[in-house]
């Protein structure tokens, strides 16, 4: 990519005063805010916008390397999986209670599953499309290859004859469907050979259905780059597994059943019993949501499908072989170094490396009077967070760890280095949001491991999950004791924290980490604390607070003084939040939103909203850090947490904001913002309801790619905060 322009630091009204914001839009006979009933643009709906911004990382051949377009397509895939097993799969519930109220945006149940359909089927359809005209074509000039069975000469079919006798039939279990032989339970997101055989005795037909193990490569390595798919190389062998049967026809099926766990909180005694009991249960007898079939699936065994599996004709999507493109993940890790984003190195944050010496930093000194504020990935999450609970651990004058965990790895260094603290004999809670969405049945292996090490382990509070990023430690030093803490929006995943864009607050602040020990007693005490002195609590905090900030700027506004609003989130479909972003609009407040996914705002609206601007930003890390920014009279408010704008967030889960003092980091979040909106970043652009990308200027010039910008700058800003 060529040199791109830094930016100068701009001053604040630049941001969030531009002399174009037009006049308040209230109305005139009544002074009240213009809020129509169409205000809200469909959350389902915005996130199929969402997934197509994934998809049009992977049609972008400029911008996008080969091997990571190819990774977009898989993430795609998986995206869509997990909104049908969810979303889909809960609308279709609401839709068999006979629920018949129209949601925010107004759209009813039923019409609105017909619409997700509808236009799944197109994204479905271009993804298809991506892969086979240019990705795969693409592949073939730089030697990848994802082949079918016919493409393999006589040593490679030898081969995969040979990989079928020893590593795969052992492990086939065939199905046939008869009279004493039921249909049989598809299990979810598993890719099925479906057959029709006939015995050439009797002359009768049967139905049967082969599994592709999961346990296997879905993508075969034949070596120099060539793959096949494992479906290939089993459905030109059906004659060993159904010996002595003629084989009519075969196809591959997938089918999405409904996955989300539906644990009955309040009545269960224990609840880690309980999900342990509903994970179990996920196994099996989940309706399907989704059925996905090879296209040239014949007529009368897709018939036989739809009608054993219990599928609507709207719910079957017809899409070329090999189904099921989140296979691409292994081979988007090919080691094709020009077909790859450039390799990145995270480095020490510049505060942290001053305590560097030949050992690793000293972090408590270098917390001891100043905060640092941390932005993954490109300040090393090893060298900072995983550094500080690992020293944590290990030091003597560490007398307790507390520390909330939402999703980890399963070898993850923080979790060593708990049980470490524990088996030392320090104090160490840690509480396990066993309900973190897929992620359950790991989630209670590692709970088990820290409890057996003699850590203290809670669940946190009955109907909420916890979902703030909290690690607390205490230590006792010659003056007494010290607390310190991190505070952040991502999860404590060394895995993760390379590839998710994320900040956090690494601090010392007595007022602050005082607050995060009122949310750990909160949290295993089962208290009802409502005092805070500085940070923001949902559920009975966020929401109230960023209201009441909201309401200061139209104030502000109104007085003529400097007014601003800048959020980045992941989601944002509150309504009250909404219903505030546009009331201010309409007094005259310039409000930036940042949005990675879902976003029911419909900026640009006139009269509703002529004073909101939406952008998305998505590329090689996935961008999920969540600030917050407002102007305040010219003296900024800003803080960053956990807490995206939406109502589980706000009500059903514990998250936790906290506001930043330095100066410097305010102008570190305030430059964000502006690299972010200024028109020389590509970006989407929401109008209304239409998401439009923008990755070159008016004169054909590439737009700045603001996370490449942000690694090659990471030197010169290294060098400004030293």
């Amino acid at each position: 990519m060529p040199p791109q322009r830094v930016l100068p630091a701009a001053p604040l009204r630049a941001i969030v005063a531009p002399p174009e914001v037009k006049e308040a839009a209230v109305s005139v006979a009544t002074g009240e805010p213009y809020l129509p009933e169409d205000r809200f643009f469909d959350r389902e709906l915005s996130w199929l916008a969402f997934n197509e911004r994934v998809l049009d990382l992977a049609r972008d051949p400029e911008r996008v390397p080969l091997l990571e377009r190819a990774r977009f397509l898989a993430i795609f895939s998986s995206n869509l999986d997990e909104y049908f097993m969810v979303r889909v799969a809960g609308l279709k519930r609401r839709i068999a209670a006979g629920v018949a109220v129209p949601g925010a945006s107004g759209i009813l149940p039923r019409d609105l599953h017909e619409q997700i359909l509808e236009r799944v089927r197109v994204l479905a359809t271009e993804q298809a499309r991506v892969f086979q005209e240019e990705i795969r074509p693409q592949f073939a000039d730089e030697g990848i290859a994802i082949v079918g069975w016919d493409d393999l000469d006589e040593a490679e079919q030898r081969k995969m004859h040979d990989l079928f006798d020893n590593r795969i039939y052992p492990i086939l279990t065939p199905l046939a469907v008869d009279p004493s032989h039921p249909f049989p339970y598809i299990s979810g997101l598993s890719v099925n050979i479906a057959m029709l055989l006939r015995n050439p005795a009797t002359g009768g037909r049967q139905f049967a259905r082969i599994k592709v193990p999961t346990n296997l490569d879905r993508f075969v390595r034949l070596g120099m780059g060539r793959f096949i798919a494992i479906e290939e190389v089993i459905s030109h062998q059906l004659d060993k597994v159904f010996t002595g049967m003629d084989l009519v026809t075969w196809s591959t099926f997938r089918v999405t059943r409904n996955e989300d766990l539906e644990v009955e909180e309040d009545d269960a005694e224990n609840i880690l019993h309980a999900l342990e009991k509903e994970l179990l249960r996920r196994k099996v007898g989940r309706p399907p949501v989704r059925l996905e079939v090879a296209d040239d699936t014949p007529d009368d065994l897709l018939d036989l499908l739809r009608d054993q599996l219990d599928v609507a004709e709207s719910e079957v999507f017809r899409l070329p072989a090999p189904l099921d493109l989140t296979g691409l993940f292994a081979v988007s890790e090919l080691d094709r170094e020009k077909l790859a984003y450039p390799s990145f190195l995270p480095k020490t944050h510049p505060e942290l490396a001053e305590v560097e010496t030949s050992k690793p930093a000293d972090l408590f000194k270098a917390l001891h009077d100043r905060d640092v504020l941390l932005h993954h990935p490109y300040d090393s999450f090893a060298t900072s967070v995983q550094r500080f609970v690992e020293q944590a651990a290990a030091d003597p004058a560490v007398l307790a760890i507390k520390q909330t965990l939402y999703r980890t790895s399963g070898d993850s260094p923080i979790v060593d280095a708990l049980v470490e603290a524990a088996e030392a004999g320090k104090q160490v809670l840690v509480v396990v949001e066993i309900m973190a969405r897929f992620d359950e049945q790991a989630n209670i292996t590692w709970a088990r491991k820290l409890e057996r090490a003699g850590c203290h382990v809670v669940y946190g509070i009955l109907g909420l999950k916890t979902h703030a990023k909290l690690c607390l430690v205490v230590r006792d030093e010659p003056t007494g004791l010290k607390r310190y803490a991190h505070i952040g929006t991502g999860n404590y995943n060394p895995k993760t924290a390379r590839q998710y864009e994320d900040m956090g607050l690494l601090t010392s602040n007595p007022i602050v980490t005082e607050d995060v020990g009122r949310v750990f007693n909160h949290l295993s005490g089962m208290t009802r604390e409502l005092n805070y002195r500085r940070l923001l609590v949902a559920p009975d905090g966020v929401r109230s607070g960023l209201l009441a900030r909201i309401r200061t700027e139209i104030e502000h506004a109104r007085a003529g003084k400097p007014a601003g609003i800048g959020i980045k989130v992941n989601a944002l479909v509150d309504e009250d939040v909404i219903d505030a972003l546009y009331e201010a609009s309409q007094a005259g407040v310039r409000v930036d939103l940042w949005v990675r996914g879902i976003c029911a705002v419909r900026p640009g609206v006139p009269r509703l909203s002529e004073n909101i601007r939406v952008r998305s930003v998505l590329g090689r890390f996935l961008e999920h850090s969540r600030l917050y920014w407002f102007a305040n009279g010219g003296d900024p408010v800003v803080g960053l947490g956990s807490a995206d704008l939406m109502h589980r967030n706000l009500d059903r889960r514990v998250e936790v904001l906290v506001p930043l003092t330095n100066p410097r980091h305010i102008a570190r979040v305030r430059n964000l913002f502006e690299l972010a909106f200024d028109e020389a970043t590509a970006s989407w652009w929401l109008e209304d309801s239409t998401w439009t990308q923008r990755t070159h200027g008016e004169d054909g010039t590439p737009l700045r790619d603001i996370q490449d910008h942000l690694i090659q700058t990471l030197g010169a800003r290294r060098a400004e905060q030293r």
